[in-house]
């Protein structure tokens, strides 16, 4: 059974870091790329960063470039998302996801996890 099981959130002010985890299990983590989404009340699933497999190529929205950091932890069949310089409009519920298509695209059979929520406060 696939579980992706996120955690870190949070409250903080503008400026403010979190750090995110994703901890998966049951499929071949180190094979599959990973992303993170967001979103935010009244907007549609957003995607954040994503990070493939091998090589670990990355890619950034561009609203998020320069402040998050994405990466995995293969040993741990874990992927993170370090934030730095927290604005308000990053308020939204941060969902790992493991893709079974296009790593950067929303697909029919993607695993997701719960989401985990972050608060910036201004």
């Amino acid at each position: 059974q696939v579980q992706l099981v996120e955690s870190g959130g949070g409250s903080v002010q503008s400026g403010g870091s979190l750090k995110l985890s994703c901890a998966a299990s049951g499929f071949i983590f180190r094979n599959s790329a990973m992303r993170w989404y967001r979103q935010a009340p009244g907007k549609e699933r957003e995607l954040v960063a994503a990070i493939s497999s091998i090589p670990e190529n990355t890619y950034y929205a561009n609203s998020v470039k320069g402040r998050f950091t994405i990466f995995r932890d293969n040993s741990l069949n874990t992927v993170y998302l370090q934030m730095t310089s927290l604005e308000p409009e990053d308020t939204a519920v941060y969902y790992c996801s493991a893709p079974r298509g296009s790593w950067i695209t929303i697909n029919k059979n993607d695993y997701w996890g719960q989401g985990t929520q972050v608060t910036v406060s201004a």
